[in-house]
């Protein structure tokens, strides 16, 4: 009997191949295994059907723990061509049309982490110790199939005990194209701010010491660099936040261990689960009472983003760092990808940091940490990145045609859709700058070619001023395909529809802004979706946006707009004038603005909950994107329903106006947090009311919740329970962000749709 198989999914890089020549030989078959160009892997068997069927059932039932089986096709017509023994065979360079999967970043594993502790191991105290179940994969990856040659590792020749372990098929490290070890891999360097090495003989543990001391540091990972600091010390705080400009943003963390988590944070079961995973993702915790690290790492918030090291180099810093955690955040600068290259980050980091620690391999792709956050115990991705990309979604249904999306300008990936797969790049970060715009252009064209993928159609926001706009009419022309302009929370419901897999649903989209089919500023949408078809049925009640773009800065000004015709506004808005740029003189201006109508309407939740969170005294200034609202959920999470707010809804309109007086009279007479919650009840039962109205009317039995304002969870929950309790189905992302990050998934969706 002769059986040609060929498997597709995360099978490369994971000690798939390995598995296979294991398996096959202890079923006494002939034949052999490789990969091919497209990230398959072909397997040719020749013996006793019984022992195929064996084979087969062992193939799925006990492959490699990092491996994921999306397709195992078996053809059984061939003839026996008196194969020899079984063997593992190079690389094909045959490609099919449905798109590889290629392996993410994977953390270490406890293999190697056992290695890396046993001083009488050769890889004891190495920092680069990885195998074929753990390690660096995409960042490294130059082009197809996954050999050692096509990744960065090729600057770094095997010794021979590596090779040895490398050309063994019962090694764990058979074919583990990141093989290394102190020999003859990639070497660590502590360097002092000006990029002068500082003598030591163990530059990690070194650089551990002086994070004890309170020194800052730029640290080189897989992906790109970080800056680390002290968690106990305010000093190093302080001086990153001051030079990066940086007041207000929460600060990431990496704890050494779940125990020392727990020392500062509270840990539900589902969060445990993603912080522990091979991902590694950041994960957003509440805080623990009383907060036994500095204030200072995400001032204003009752959170804090935690990860689990995930490279032999974290390990080794925390065994001389004394810290239960270091701040371990993104190195770059504003709205600018995350550094990459040595030279580059010493240029611009060197009055950032005080020391740097660095090794010579190349970075191939850049990839920013993930950021996760546990809503009713559903992991949700903020930022999908590291660990995730580009492993592909694999959807419930056939796309209808090879679709490119390449996102809207804020939180930006592109997403290439392809029969059943949805390939998401890493997270590209904000294309308002040319260095980001190259980043997305290069990213495309990366796995473009990694996937053998030629759009045969694009798609984009609907705001013709976007980078990201110019970026897909640039792709159009190039391949030739018409450009499709999908407006922004239509998107956010498309990634809903593609996730879930339903062709209607009435989609609750909240977040800060996009362009409205009327070219207004939507932001609190109710959009009844039927296939590709879209109407919008309900709405927040439209405000005034005193000074447009000023309005998101400067929450006072959204506050007095919604109180214009509130006796007093003009007296509180003088009390809080501290709350504007310009103090008095602006206040006076925007009074005037608002009696001469001298502004523009947005219907954004996102605002209103601005507004919310300026009359509360909660925030004054947005120093990074959605810090009022995240400040104003922290407040609600004390809070107790003791004031119900009935919801108006006229014709399809949600008013906000009597939410936001209502806060505004009570302000001096109940607690902050009981206001605060108050704001967060009333928006979700309107929202979930008016939805349901919709759902009724259009017979449509899925409702579902997306935008920036869906990772709220207070929220969340809320509108979830109420659509529930009415029979309906409720779905929400949880594949993609729901946020800006999962735009480009749902126009590559809605765009497939077009004839």
């Amino acid at each position: 009997m002769r059986a040609s198989i060929t498997v597709t999914g995360i099978v490369q890089g994971v000690g798939f191949r390995p598995f296979i020549y294991r398996t096959a030989k202890s079923q006494k078959l002939r034949g052999f295994v490789r990969n091919r160009a497209d990230a398959v892997v072909e397997i040719v068997l020749e013996g006793q059907k019984e022992r195929i069927e064996v084979f087969l059932k062992q193939l799925r039932d006990e492959k490699p723990p990092l491996a994921r089986l999306d397709s195992v096709q078996v053809d059984f017509s061939g003839e026996e061509m008196g194969l020899g023994d079984f063997k593992i065979e190079a690389s094909s360079q045959s490609r099919s049309k449905s798109g590889s999967v290629i392996p993410p970043d994977i953390a270490i594993c406890n293999d190697c982490l056992t290695e890396l502790r046993a001083s009488a191991d050769r890889r004891y105290d190495y920092f680069f110790i990885t195998c074929t179940n753990c390690g660096p994969r995409f960042t490294t990856i130059l082009a197809l199939p996954y050999d050692r040659p096509n990744t960065a590792m090729i600057d770094f020749p095997m010794c021979n005990n590596c090779r040895v372990e490398y050309t063994n098929p019962l090694d764990r490290r058979f074919h583990a194209q990141t093989i290394a070890c102190a020999e003859c891999g990639p070497k660590t360097t502590l360097l002092d701010n000006t990029g002068v090495a500082v003598t030591t003989t163990d530059p990690i543990r070194e650089a551990g010491r002086l994070l004890n001391e309170g020194k800052t540091l730029a640290i080189k990972g897989n992906g790109g660099f970080h800056l680390a600091s002290s968690t106990l010390q305010d000093d190093p705080i302080q001086r990153l936040r001051r030079s990066k400009d940086r007041r207000n943003k929460p600060f990431a963390l990496m704890a050494r261990s779940m125990e020392s988590t727990l020392t500062f944070a509270r840990v539900r079961k589902s969060e445990q689960t993603a912080l522990e995973s091979y991902i590694r993702p950041i994960v957003l915790l509440q805080k623990a009472e009383p907060f036994a690290l500095s204030p200072l790492i995400s001032p204003g918030l009752d959170s804090v983003g935690v990860m689990l090291p995930y490279t032999g180099m974290h390990w080794l810093i925390f065994e001389s760092a004394k810290d239960p955690a270091l701040i371990m955040t993104s190195a770059n600068a504003p709205n600018e990808p995350i550094i990459t290259e040595n030279e580059t980050a010493i240029r611009n980091l060197k009055d950032v940091v005080d020391y740097f620690l660095v090794h010579n391999r190349k970075i191939a792709q850049r990839a920013d940490d993930s950021v996760i956050r546990c809503i009713a115990d559903i992991p949700t991705p903020i930022r999908r990145s590291r660990g995730f990309a580009p492993a592909p979604i694999i959807l419930p249904g056939h796309s209808n045609k090879a679709t490119l999306a390449v996102g809207a300008e804020l939180n930006v990936t592109a997403c290439m859709m392809l029969e059943n797969k949805a390939y998401l790049t890493q997270h590209i970060g904000d294309a308002e700058t040319p260095e980001t715009s190259r980043f997305l252009e290069d990213a495309i064209a990366h796995l473009e070619k990694l996937i053998g993928f030629t759009p045969e159609a694009v798609a984009c926001d609907l705001h013709p001023k976007f980078t990201t706009t110019r970026i897909a009419e640039k792709l159009g022309k190039r391949v030739g395909v018409p450009v499709n302009r999908i407006q922004h929370h239509h998107a956010h419901a498309g990634s809903l529809m593609a996730e879930h897999r339903v062709d209607e649903i009435v989609a609750i989209v909240c977040d800060g802004f996009g362009l409205g089919l009327d070219r207004k500023a939507w932001g609190g949408e109710i959009l009844a979706c039927h296939g590709a078809e879209v109407r919008r049925a309900a709405q927040l009640e439209d405000q005034p946006m005193v000074g447009g773009d000023l309005a998101t800065r400067y929450p006072v000004r959204m506050a007095a707009g919604i109180l214009r015709n509130e006796p007093g506004m003009g007296d509180w808005l003088s009390a809080n004038a501290s709350g504007l740029r310009h103090g008095q003189e602006e206040a006076a201006i925007v009074l005037k603005q608002l009696e001469r109508g001298d502004f523009i309407w947005t219907s954004s939740c996102g605002r209103v909950l601005d507004a919310v969170a300026a009359i509360l005294g909660v925030s004054f200034e947005r120093t990074y994107e959605g810090e009022p609202a995240m400040r104003l959920e922290s407040a609600a999470r004390a809070g107790r329903d003791k004031l119900v707010i009935k919801p108006e809804i006229e014709d399809g309109v949600i008013r906000t106006t009597p939410l936001v007086r209502t806060i505004y009279q009570r302000r001096e007479k109940m607690t902050t947090a009981d206001l605060a919650f108050a704001a967060h009840s009333y928006l979700a039962r309107a929202l979930a009311e008016a939805a349901a109205t919709v759902a009724d009317q259009e017979n449509i039995k899925t409702v579902g919740f997306s935008g920036g304002v869906a990772l709220n969870e207070k929220i969340t929950v809320m509108i979830r329970d109420a659509i529930s309790s009415l029979g309906l189905r409720f779905v929400s992302n949880e594949a993609v962000p729901p946020g800006d990050g999962g735009i480009s998934f749902g126009q590559a969706y809605l765009a497939s749709l077009q004839p």
